[in-house]
């Protein structure tokens, strides 16, 4: 999966005071967890920047005073008011141990139901598995080839494996909407069939 490097320099200290000099400096608290072991250092917003503020699913190898460690981000915890970025979680991903995350969906094929004039709304953007580091993935692929109008893909279809979903089997990922202008047009070519049989 498509990973992205961070630097981070290790606390010397974690109470209020340290804490409020850190943010003074510019620097983002953070913490990594992994099992009973904390792991406390400060980034910049610079440094955070491509895993803050992106849509995409990546994997972090931070190196905090010349050690790397793999991790996923976990919690950002933003000020009310001015949403400026006060602190950060991270997961510390450990070899054969299940992490659970949600990972992005990915819409490829091309749908019938969308040739023939309907909509294509996808309704859940990210699925949430249970994996080991080994087999997670930057995506998921939702396959739309053989939806047809009015059908949904629902979590049920997805045939990827090597991790387990979390979410109901039942939920629909992506579906084709019926539109108005079709519904319209195949009411009025109904009305017209009626009309040429009572002729």
């Amino acid at each position: 999966m498509q990973t992205i490097t961070i630097s981070g320099k290790a606390r010397a200290g974690v109470g209020k005071v340290a804490t409020k000099a850190d943010r003074a400096a510019g620097n983002i608290p953070c913490v990594m967890y992994a099992g009973n072991e904390v792991v406390h250092f400060t980034s910049t917003i610079s440094e955070l920047r491509g895993i803050l503020y992106t849509p995409k699913f990546y994997k972090a190898i931070i190196n905090i005073d010349g050690t790397t460690h793999e991790a996923l981000l976990k919690d950002v915890q933003v000020h009310p008011i001015t949403e400026e970025v006060r602190h950060i979680d991270f997961h510390k991903l450990i070899p054969g141990t299940p992490v659970i995350v949600e990972i992005p969906i990915r819409v490829v094929g091309q749908s019938p139901g969308v040739k023939e004039g309907g909509k294509l709304l996808v309704k859940v953007r990210k699925v949430k598995v249970k994996s080991t580091p080994e087999n997670l993935k930057d995506n998921i692929d939702v396959d739309i080839s053989e939806l047809k109008l009015g059908q949904s893909f629902k979590v049920r279809d997805i045939k990827e494996t090597g991790f387990e979903i979390l979410n109901s089997p039942a939920i629909p990922l992506v579906s084709v909407e019926i539109t108005r202008a079709l519904k319209s047009a195949a009411t009025e070519a109904a009305k017209a069939e009626s009309s040429s049989k009572k002729k």
